[in-house]
Formats: structure tokens, C-alpha cells, sequence
């Protein structure tokens, strides 16, 4: 019998991806979603790219305790991957409490129901973020956290910390039998991308907060301008430097740490990978990789420094290429290839 994946968040961007290798991978999936920042495009276009219309599709909001665990109650999971969560660094500094809510209260409602509910492997969806203004470059595993630069690094910080503490505690405090739970955190660099069919992609409702569906609404014409925040960086350029990594190589990354939980193959109940390619690559630079990819011309300008953003952040992946035999294969150039794809396919062209 196959193994049960609960994906929340699983009709978002980086959720629908990772749905689609799951099942490709032969698992089950619950996908939950309250739909706060997507709607229905990307989990139909899951169902076209996998040939499956009975995924089952729950809309809840995991910061309701009770939604989550009678989802527990319906369906036994053996694993969940947690992507509910809000994700913009600039929206969090701007709107702490929200972000801190959210992000919190849903994690700790799904580990509270995986435990209830007899155990379970939990992979969380965290982020370069928690390393901060690192001082040294490439970062491992091993390289300290500093401060959060944004509330929502914070809760990505906090996430983890609780992971570990709810991995390594032997017992409640009035003594009740609780199940196990197994843990690995997955710290992502930049996903951009979409899927090869242009079936699924990146949606952000509004204005997008990630570079790559800036360019695309820009060069499709959905946006004036695209703005480059921050002209005046130590770098080489003066531009971010930043580790961007395809969503379909993100997304499998997550089926070989599912199935390194499910098998058995930890080396600790609770493990953290770096997910990213290990090249740094600058925002002017990925913008002109856009350009010269899909021969357009971009009406960009560059504004004011973002508050929240890092200088520079790039990953050492060798923990992740030993360890999980995962490796990011595709090209920059492939990657914008198939976002601008999914945009012209949005616009209907």
C-alpha cells in the first residue's frame, strides 16, 4: 500500500510542484490549502501533468486546530511536508504579528495532531533566511545562525527550533504516551521557475514579492516596470547575489528526503539540508539572462534598497548531493526558458 503524504499549502507554488514528484514517485497526497495566496490554476494543473483527478483536496486553514486534526482523523498520514506559510520579507516587516501568527501557529498545530495522532515524519519548508547576514560564504549546514534580518526569517528560526525540540522531547508534561515524530528541514536558496509542461507555476496574487515573476508580468506587459531593489551592494555589480535553484530540482529534493525519512535511512531524528545549486548569481545578472534566453528587452529600473534583503547568500550543497543523492540539474537558462513559457501561457499566449 502506498504512503500518505499531507502537503499543506499544497495548491501554492512550491506545494504543487512537489505534489507533482510525489505522486510521480508513486506516494499518496492530501493536498491542504486555505487559499490565502493562490486559487485553483496550479492544483488543476497538477491533476493534467499527473493524469490523477482524485487527489484529494482539503480547504482548510492550519492555524485552526480542529480542521487539522480531523484531517489527521480522515486520513492516516505518514508523513507531512509543511509549506503553510506566509513567505514575503518585506510584508513581514511591515506586518509582524501577522507573519508570526501564521507562521507559527500553523507548524505547531501540525506537530501537535502528528503526535496525537501516533506519530509521524514531518519535513518543514524553511529557508536560506536563517542564516542571516552570514559572514562566511558559501554556507553549510554548520554555519551559524545570526539574527533574522526579517520577522519572517524569524519564524523560519523558531520553526526549526521547534521541529528539534519536539524530535528530541521524550514525553508531555503530564506524563501522556505521545508517537513519535522524525524531522528534516529543508533550508531553500531561491526557487524560480516553472513546471516543463507550463501547466504549473509561480501565482502570487497582487504584486508579486520574488524576482522572477516581476520580469515575466514586466516583459509580458502586465507590469510597466520591473524594479531592482538596490543598485549599491558590495558586490560586483552592486546588485544582491543570490543562489537560484529550479523548482523542479527544489521539488525533488523533497521526494528523497520523504523517502529518507520513510525508509528508515536518518542518521538523526532530526536532520537539515541545504537546497540550492551553489552558484551565486547576481539580480542584474538573472535579469539578463532573461533577456538573452527569450531575446526580450525588460524596462527596468533600479530603487531603493529593500528593507530585509541580505547582501549575499549562496549555498554549500555537499551535505545535501552525499546524503540524499540529490543534485540541481537544471540550467539557469532552462529555468527562465519554462517561467516565461508559464507566463505567455497565463496571458493566453
Amino acid at each position: 500500500m502506498a504512503k500518505r503524504v499531507l502537503v499543506s499549502g499544497g495548491a501554492g507554488y512550491i506545494g504543487s510542484h512537489v505534489t507533482v514528484e510525489l505522486i510521480n514517485a508513486g506516494y499518496d497526497v492530501v493536498v491542504a490549502d486555505n487559499m490565502s495566496n493562490c486559487d485553483m490554476t496550479c492544483f488543476e494543473g497538477v491533476k493534467k501533468i499527473t493524469g490523477r483527478e482524485d487527489i484529494p483536496f482539503c480547504q482548510i486553514d492550519c492555524c485552526d486546530y480542529a480542521s487539522v486534526d480531523r484531517l489527521f482523523s480522515d486520513y492516516k498520514i505518514d508523513a507531512v511536508i509543511h509549506f503553510a506559510a506566509f513567505k514575503a520579507v518585506g510584508e513581514s516587516v511591515a506586518e509582524p504579528i501577522m507573519y508570526y501568527r501564521n507562521n507559527l501557529v500553523s507548524f505547531l498545530n501540525i506537530l501537535e495532531a502528528a503526535k496525537t495522532h501516533g506519530g509521524c515524519n514531518v519535513l518543514f519548508s524553511s529557508s536560506a533566511t536563517v542564516y542571516g547576514e552570514a559572514e562566511n560564504l558559501p554556507v553549510t549546514e554548520q554555519t551559524p545562525r545570526l539574527p533574522a534580518t526579517s520577522p519572517y526569517g524569524n519564524t523560519k528560526q523558531m520553526c526549526e527550533d521547534i521541529l528539534r525540540d519536539v524530535v528530541f522531547a521524550t514525553k508531555d508534561y503530564d506524563g501522556a504516551a505521545q508517537g513519535p515524530v522524525k524531522g528534516i528541514a529543508l533550508r531553500y536558496f531561491n526557487p524560480i521557475g516553472a513546471h516543463p509542461s507550463a501547466l504549473i507555476g509561480e501565482l502570487p496574487r497582487g504584486v508579486p514579492n520574488n524576482l522572477v515573476p516581476f520580469i515575466t508580468q514586466t516583459a509580458i506587459g502586465k507590469r510597466e516596470c520591473l524594479s531592482i531593489f538596490g543598485n549599491d551592494y558590495p558586490t560586483e555589480d552592486g546588485t544582491c547575489l543570490r543562489d537560484y535553484i529550479d523548482i523542479v530540482d527544489l521539488a525533488k529534493a523533497h521526494v528523497v528526503a520523504v523517502s529518507r525519512m520513510m525508509d528508515g535511512k536518518m542518521k538523526e531524528g532530526y536532520e537539515i539540508f541545504n537546497i540550492g545549486t551553489g552558484r551565486p548569481v547576481s539580480v542584474a545578472e538573472l535579469v539578463n539572462a532573461f533577456e538573452k534566453v527569450n531575446n526580450l528587452k525588460l524596462n527596468y529600473k533600479f530603487a531603493p534598497r529593500r528593507p530585509g534583503d541580505v547582501v549575499a547568500i549562496w549555498a554549500d550543497t555537499r551535505l545535501a548531493n552525499e546524503e540524499l543523492g540529490w543534485k540541481a540539474e537544471r540550467s539557469v537558462e532552462e529555468t527562465l526558458a519554462a517561467a516565461w513559457a508559464w507566463e505567455k501561457r497565463l496571458a493566453g499566449k
